[in-house]
């Protein structure tokens, strides 16, 4: 007899992703499920959104890594609430996972839930969590060629972050057309809304910002 364990486990994995999506529309909260590479700055643009919104908006951070919790101790530095997952090697977040942390995360007080994945452009894109959205994040520094060499997560993000434009202004060596992004990226999705953002300056910020409070405006019925 032949079985697909990898179809198993997708099955099981959806399983929790609707339990999770029911939770979330149950209590009117905002989650979105954050995809790059490692080295994009996901850790730096949520660090900088949770500062300057603060006053504005509460938001909890679940932080998927293999190992460590130092990104989530850079979160719990700005005290928002953060949850560690480590995979143990896994290369994404479960939403079994997901849902084990939203149960130790104090929802009911927060308008926003993050999921800083696990850092791979392919792993992640494949496995719901029961999210709102995907925002997917670009930095300069990877090259404009990763919507035509990862197409599944720019296909299914909401939100791409062209992160570190900074870079640009600032001379360093970086051969990346914005340009180039943008068109690859809505050949795959035509909706998909792109902001490109500097999570060091600030460049870009209030688009992205101005996003993100429309659209808990939205889960919450407002």
């Amino acid at each position: 007899m032949k079985v697909n364990i990898g179809k198993k486990i997708l099955l099981a994995n959806e399983e929790y992703a609707l339990k999770n999506k029911q939770l979330l529309a149950e209590k009117k909260k905002l989650c979105l499920n954050m995809i790059s590479s490692p080295g994009s700055g996901k850790t730096s643009i949520l660090y900088r959104t949770i500062c300057d919104l603060k006053d504005k908006i509460k938001i909890g951070v679940i932080e998927g890594d293999i190992q460590t919790d130092i990104d989530a101790e850079r979160i719990r530095a700005t005290k928002a609430p953060a949850i560690q997952v480590n995979t143990d090697g896994a290369c994404h977040l479960s939403a079994a996972q997901v849902n084990k942390a939203l149960e130790n995360l104090p929802i009911n007080e927060l308008d926003l839930v993050f999921i800083e994945n696990v850092g791979n452009l392919v792993c992640p894109s494949d496995f719901e969590l029961g999210e709102n959205a995907k925002v997917v994040v670009l930095s300069v520094a990877e090259g404009d060629d990763k919507p035509v060499k990862y197409p599944s997560i720019f296909a299914k993000s909401e939100v791409l972050l062209i992160n570190k434009i900074d870079f640009l202004s600032a001379g360093a060596q970086v051969n990346f057309d914005i340009e180039r992004v943008k068109i690859d990226a809505r050949k795959l999705n035509k909706d998909i809304k792109i902001f490109p953002i500097s999570a060091t300056t600030g460049e870009g910020m209030t688009d992205w910002y101005d996003w993100l409070i429309e659209s808990i405006n939205n889960s919450q019925g407002n």
